[in-house]
């Protein structure tokens, strides 16, 4: 059994996920997808977008691991695969766009004419897209036990509550931030973003060739 991690780590990983899910960066596109609705189909919008970011981040907690089992990956081809999927988001995110890995042109055109956007595209890619379902998988095999699952269970509700929170508020956020104050909260969550797939493919590698670790020691 893995040992339980600290305070920091559990931050730290909370803050990791805030920065892949970075709801700030969702705002012109949640604006512009719910421009025809009224005040009450909005509200019911963002309720629905923070459920489902919720649900979809505590399904890929509890049964991430009977995936990869299903598939036969092992969690440190995992750990490679899922670094370098979040280092092209943060790129992406440095460059202040919506990486393609979170949803296609194709997909924006087509979200624009559906009449509910709440589930699909805003909760899924565009929040609870395959980097944080990567993270969320990866950081629950760091250790084990009702703790660790308890601790990161409350901390994917309190990220949906800020998703809540900053969509309710988007109008005036977006007026208040605009375009550039957007821009540059973007490019701050990329950069921690690309450190954290950095971490998350040494460590991959490490796993899948032993003799890199016993050569850093």
């Amino acid at each position: 059994m893995n040992p339980m991690l600290n305070n920091a780590e559990y931050v730290k990983m909370f803050i990791g996920l805030l920065a892949i899910i970075n709801p700030f960066g969702v705002i012109p596109i949640f604006i512009s997808m719910t421009t025809d609705q009224n005040s009450a189909q909005r509200r019911k919008t963002v309720d629905t977008v923070a459920v489902a970011v919720i649900i979809i981040l505590l399904v890929s907690l509890f049964f991430g691991d009977l995936l990869l089992e299903l598939f036969g990956i092992s969690i440190a081809s995992f750990r490679v695969g899922g670094g370098i999927l979040i280092l092209l988001m943060a790129i992406a995110m440095l460059h202040a766009k919506t990486s393609l890995i979170r949803q296609t042109e194709e997909e924006a055109d087509e979200s624009i004419e559906k009449e509910s956007v709440a589930i699909v595209p805003l909760a899924m890619p565009l929040l609870a897209g395959p980097g944080a379902i990567s993270t969320v998988i990866l950081e629950a095999h760091k250790s084990s036990g009702f703790a660790h699952y308890a601790i990161i269970s409350f901390g994917i509700v309190l990220l949906g509550l800020v998703v809540w929170g900053v969509l309710r508020l988007s109008p005036w956020i977006a007026v208040r931030m605009g375009a550039t104050g957007l821009n540059i909260f973007t490019r701050i969550m990329g950069l921690i973003l690309a450190a954290i797939a950095v971490e998350f493919i040494a460590s991959g590698l490490q796993g899948l060739f032993p003799i890199l670790a016993s050569s850093g020691s």
